[in-house]
């Protein structure tokens, strides 16, 4: 078995074609897939998928982007939407500062004011998190210091893409981390420099789809059938089997997104 634990089925791309892409991805083998929540009608929508297919989960978040559109009434429909019963962590929570101009201060405060707004709603539902970090290593450290001080953290760094020292802090926080089919583009030795120092158990799959597609298939979506590509690479990068990729991994997710053994 192995599990996509970061996709967004409901993005438009899929339109088309979603059951086929879902059904791709049984027939892959992939045991569970987890949907995950970047706005407040993606949340919805995920959810929606969620009840809909059995093997599908749900997660509920508003990415950094959203902070523009954050008050006080979507973070209530937030907070109901995390007591669903397939609703399996809150994300994808934050900081972007990828900008084509200088980030501005009122947007790193208002996505900060986002950010620890979803990590209570974390907190007060037990919930775990998926976190989105691009560019903020440090403020989203400091963040996170501030929120947990020494407690232990349960959740993911997503489609990691900072440095091994970042890597090293996050691991020593309880977080575990995972990788994307970008980790087979030529000019990614960086992140699968970073695989091969990974700890196994701490390791998860994703395919952040439809983003991010194998090499072989660059131009085209990404889908979570893919993810068995993924491991591939990871076993070839960490000298070990695919077996022993999809094993471990498939056990870290199961724990910390409490999905059925």
């Amino acid at each position: 078995m192995l599990i996509d634990t970061h996709c967004h089925l409901d993005f438009p791309d899929f339109n088309g074609n979603r059951e086929e892409v879902i059904e791709r991805a049984k027939q892959q083998g992939i045991g569970y897939v987890i949907n995950i929540g970047s706005s407040l009608q993606a949340s919805k929508n995920s959810l929606s998928l969620a009840k809909r297919y059995d093997f599908i989960y749900a997660t509920v978040g508003l990415h950094p982007h959203e902070a523009e559109n954050f008050n006080a009434s979507v973070l209530g429909e937030v907070k109901s939407l995390a007591r669903e019963e397939k609703v399996v962590a809150i994300g994808e929570i934050g900081l972007d500062y990828y900008f084509r101009e200088p980030a501005k201060k009122d947007i790193k405060i208002s996505q900060e004011k986002l950010f620890r707004a979803l990590i209570a709603v974390a907190r007060e539902e037990s919930l775990p998190l998926v976190i989105h970090n691009r560019d903020a290593d440090s403020d989203l450290l400091r963040i996170l210091k501030s929120e947990f001080g020494r407690e232990k953290i349960r959740g993911v760094v997503h489609c990691f893409s900072s440095n091994e020292a970042f890597l090293k802090v996050v691991l020593d926080w309880g977080f575990h981390i995972s990788f994307t089919c970008n980790i087979t583009y030529k000019k990614a030795d960086n992140l699968r420099n970073l695989v091969k120092v990974m700890p196994l158990d701490r390791l998860l799959l994703e395919t952040d789809a439809p983003f991010l597609p194998p090499q072989i298939y660059r131009g085209k979506t990404n889908e979570p059938s893919n993810v068995k590509i993924l491991a591939e690479e990871i076993a070839k990068i960490k000298d070990i089997t695919f077996d022993e990729v999809a094993e471990k991994t498939t056990f870290n997710a199961k724990k910390l997104f409490s999905l059925p053994r």
